[in-house]
């Protein structure tokens, strides 16, 4: 394919360049002529839809990470990149299309203007860049970073110390999955609070002797987890007499912290019988010796396809077996390109689910239920059906997904992949043992009864509290008497035959929660009138 000189070779890679520029340019026009018109058709359909709104932004957002098999992140990213290539920089966007800079450039020109919200100042801005990033083809990004900096300092002075306002409100610490059972965490911490962090893991990584083999940048991890556990780091050399552990245990004992994380594994991989790979939640796949150290202290629950009868398959919210063993299964969200983990996502009913007749609706059953973030899931409430998005969930737990363009897009759960047993059909419903008219009049009959019985303790509870208010009424207006009886006449008693409780000391105008009023009366339907 690459015959010939070197020379030429170099010139096809350069000329691949050029090219990616162009076709760079073709996808961010094509997707912000997109946004332009799903945002044109989410303003139309309802001027004031409240909280149940899907931005234009949004169902673009959905679209381009179905066709590209984006995670919804990046497809966010991108979108916003066209949106302002379209609307901020159309000069810059003109000579990416031209081939005449590479979209690495560009991607810093569009970061570091976003908050130029002077329109004067960022049509000047987008004139001058664009006339002189065709220079910048061997720079450096700290270099083109520095230069465009200096640009929109010169335009625009407040949006470049907006920058470090804007860069200490956007710290943050992400740990995201990486191969082989390892996870990459990154952060992004105010200067002062990341020099305490690097040099309380370098003493930390200092602490033990002089015979651990472990490197500085692997002592500075184990460092980090012992941060985590609150505890300190533990020599490595295997020394019974190292003097850094013992110093280690008088300086503080280790206090641990217990965390809960979801591993997923064969019984046979747990058991040391396999040596079958695991999965650990939001991170991915680890080796079976992975597996049976995470697990050799842990909780085990088994994860079965529970058996649904026919009453839960008519309940909206499925049980917890079920709901467990659907994100063993799915693992991730089963939207096109979405890797949010299944532990964070809502369970939805495919075909939805009838409040209002149960039996009408979709069934809360393994074959009607997969995960979706709340992302997705707000887009297929809110943005489904005709001219929007729909599902179906095909019989070997498969998800045919269509977009509001009719492409088609297939996610399979990724449960099934990673662990086979997972395939085996769940066992249909329990069918109901009455027939749906005489569970019907068996649900009547039970509430009748309910409410008999209950007929006789409401009367008593009003009669009480009735009694507990009057009492509680007299007092207040007794007391109120006898202080008019001190207003009138000081300490002296009242001589009156007639209420002499009013000479009583004041009654608490509070009672006690056991307090019971006198039984009421006998009465017998079988006396004589008194006539």
């Amino acid at each position: 394919m690459f015959e010939g000189s070197a020379d030429g070779l170099v010139g096809e890679i350069a000329d691949s360049v050029w090219r990616e520029s162009v076709l760079m340019a073709q996808r961010c026009a094509a997707i912000a002529a997109l946004l332009a018109l799903r945002t044109a058709e989410a303003e139309a359909a309802d001027p004031d839809p409240g909280w149940s709104m899907i931005t234009g932004f949004a169902r673009t957002t959905a679209e381009v990470s179905a066709a590209m098999n984006m995670t919804p992140r990046g497809a966010q990213q991108l979108v916003a990149q066209a949106d302002a290539l379209d609307t901020r920089l159309p000069t810059v966007a003109q000579v990416l299309a031209g081939g005449r800079t590479d979209w690495r450039t560009v991607e810093q020109i569009v970061k570091r203007t976003e908050l130029v919200d002077d329109a004067a100042a960022m049509a000047t801005l987008d004139t001058e860049l664009a006339e002189r990033i065709g220079s910048w083809v061997c720079w450096s990004r700290q270099r083109i970073i520095n230069a465009v900096d200096a640009a929109v300092r010169a335009v625009d002075p407040a949006a470049a110390k907006q920058r470090r306002v804007r860069a200490h409100d956007e710290r943050f610490v992400h740990v995201s999955a990486g191969p082989d059972g390892i996870a990459v965490l990154r952060a992004k911490l105010p200067a002062p609070v990341a020099a305490i962090v690097d040099k309380q893991l370098a003493q930390m990584a200092k602490s033990v002797c002089g015979k651990d083999s472990r490197t500085m940048d692997q002592r500075r991890a184990d460092a980090l987890w012992a941060l985590a556990e609150r505890r300190e780091l533990t020599c490595a050399c295997g020394r019974s007499d190292c003097p850094a552990q013992s110093h280690a245990d008088a300086e503080r004992p280790p206090s641990p912290v217990s965390v809960v994380i979801n591993v997923i594994a064969t019984e046979d991989t747990v058991a040391g019988d396999s040596q079958q790979p695991g999965y650990l939640e939001g991170y991915g796949v680890i080796d079976a010796d992975q597996v049976r150290e995470l697990t050799a202290t842990a909780v085990i629950r088994p994860v079965d396809c529970p058996q649904v009868s026919d009453e839960q398959a008519h309940r909206y919210q499925p049980s917890a077996g079920l709901e467990n063993w659907i994100r063993c299964r799915d693992l991730t969200c089963r939207f096109p390109g979405c890797d949010r983990k299944a532990w964070i996502c809502d369970i939805d009913h495919t075909v939805a689910f009838n409040h209002h007749d149960p039996a009408a609706g979709g069934l809360t059953v393994p074959e009607d239920l997969s995960c979706e973030c709340r992302e997705h899931h707000r887009l297929k409430t809110f943005h489904g059906g005709p001219g929007g998005w729909r599902d179906k969930q095909l019989p070997d737990g498969r998800i045919e997904w269509t977009s509001p363009t009719g492409r088609t897009y297939v996610t399979s759960p990724l449960g099934y992949d990673l662990f086979p047993q997972l395939r085996q059909a769940c066992r249909a419903p329990t069918p109901r043992k009455r027939s749906r008219a005489k569970e019907l009049a068996a649900r009547i009959s039970r509430a009748r009864a309910h409410l008999h019985a209950q007929r006789p303790v409401d009367a008593e509870n009003r009669r009480v509290n009735y009694a507990r208010r009057r009492e509680i009424e007299l007092r207040k207006w007794r007391n109120q008497s006898r202080r008019y009886l001190i207003l009138f006449k000081g300490e002296q008693h009242s001589t009156s035959p007639w209420c002499t409780w009013i000479n009583d000391p004041f009654e608490p105008e509070e009672l006690p929660p056991d307090w019971q009023p006198p039984p009421p009366p006998p009465t017998n339907d079988n006396d004589d009138p008194p006539f």
